[in-house]
């Protein structure tokens, strides 16, 4: 493996054309992938994906890597790839999962990720009861503030300033020490402030989209920020942000949220397996950034450095806004699409609800030993009933 140079490639596949693409990321051979993942064994299979599989490596080194192998058959798949690739190579930061380097040789993609010996933090808090994690509250807490400060990076610190598309808890892999880091960038874009913000693509997960985004394709870095608010009451909470079976327009942890707001019961949301053990000040700040987080309105949603400051209690969390629409999380079900423009003067296309979910679309790291099935049926469910 090459590190501290620049890898130049030339690359065709399915029409998809890379003329010397510059990055500054290390380089493996196929023959080094082979022989880090005991030939791609069945055994080291740790996750599987819309576009291919994800397999545990060892390095003559002795790290730990994370493989993952993409179809070249696949454009979406294609287009991914070299999204993520692109994105992901020119970011380094505590909070992102690192990517160590890539192998592109005959008709095999691959990228080899450092190893998240805890997987997902969906499957420690949500998953079947035998991947679950004991997260006591320091350790959730410190994970609100990890995937604060790495939003905070992509959105505000980086040369390049990004829009992740797709936060949610599958996303947010924890390392041994049950640190928090963001995976999974091959739905991510740039943000770029010239721009209208017009998305002809809208992709991302249902029960994380943020209603401008879902309903009318407008993308800003809010669009993250409201995805993280879901994330922060699933871990509160314990809770996955399903759909309610009766009410498929909604999403039953977020409606539970407003519900107990209403009613002045807001640590009724708190996970029954925290018990007592908790600071409640802490638990409070949490809950609230939550739930301005997701504001409907992105303007009242806050910076991700906002966030973090707040988190850490170098400045007081912001005032959840008043008024609010009856649901945050009713969507426009008409078919028919119009031109609108913001407050700003943007123009704003309202376009048909349809969005990818890149739990089947894109390959989550390695959600583990079957867990992206168990995802993949819950997801499938969710789409059914919300195309109803």
């Amino acid at each position: 493996m090459k590190f501290g140079h620049l890898l130049t490639f030339f690359y065709i596949c399915d029409s998809i054309e890379l003329h010397g693409l510059e990055l500054n990321i290390g380089s493996f051979t196929l023959r080094q992938i082979k022989t880090a993942t005991n030939n791609f064994d069945v055994a080291n299979k740790i996750g599987e994906g819309g576009f291919g599989s994800v397999y545990k490596g060892v390095l003559p080194s002795g790290t730990l890597i994370a493989v993952k192998q993409l179809s070249s058959k696949s454009k979406q798949g294609n287009r991914e790839f070299l999204n993520e690739l692109g994105m992901i190579s020119a970011l380094q930061h505590p909070h992102l999962v690192k990517l160590y380097g890539c192998c592109i040789e005959g008709n095999q993609l691959l990228l080899a990720y450092e190893y998240m010996e805890n997987n997902s933090l969906a499957r420690a808090l949500f998953g079947p009861k035998e991947w679950q994690l004991e997260l006591d509250w320091p350790t959730r807490y410190r994970i609100c503030i990890g995937i604060a400060r790495g939003l905070a990076f992509l959105h505000e610190e980086s040369r390049l300033k990004i829009v992740h598309r797709d936060i949610k808890a599958t996303n947010v892999l924890l390392d041994k020490d049950l640190n928090a880091k963001i995976s999974d960038f091959g739905l991510a874009r740039l943000n770029e402030e010239d721009k209208t913000h017009i998305s002809t693509r809208v992709a991302g997960t249902y029960g994380y989209m943020a209603p401008e985004y879902a309903m009318r394709g407008y993308l800003t870095d809010k669009a993250d920020v409201y995805s993280y608010g879901i994330v922060l009451l699933e871990i509160v909470s314990g809770m996955a942000n399903v759909a309610d079976r009766e009410n498929e327009n909604q999403f039953v942890l977020l409606e539970r949220a407003f519900a107990l707001k209403a009613t002045g019961n807001l640590m009724d949301l708190v996970d029954p397996k925290l018990g007592s053990e908790y600071d409640i000040q802490e638990m409070m700040v949490v809950i609230n950034l939550a739930l301005v987080c997701t504001a409907i309105t992105p303007t009242d949603r806050p910076t991700m450095s906002s966030v973090v400051s707040m988190l850490e209690g170098r400045i007081v969390p912001e005032v959840f806004p008043a008024e609010q629409s009856d649901s945050m999380t009713e969507m426009d079900r008409d078919k028919r699409v119009k031109e609108l423009e913001d407050q700003n003067g943007n123009r704003i296309v309202e376009m048909p609800f349809a969005c990818t979910d890149s739990s089947t679309s894109a390959v989550d790291l390695y959600p583990n030993d079957g867990f992206s099935e168990y995802l993949q049926k819950r997801d499938s469910d969710i789409r059914k009933l919300l195309s109803k």
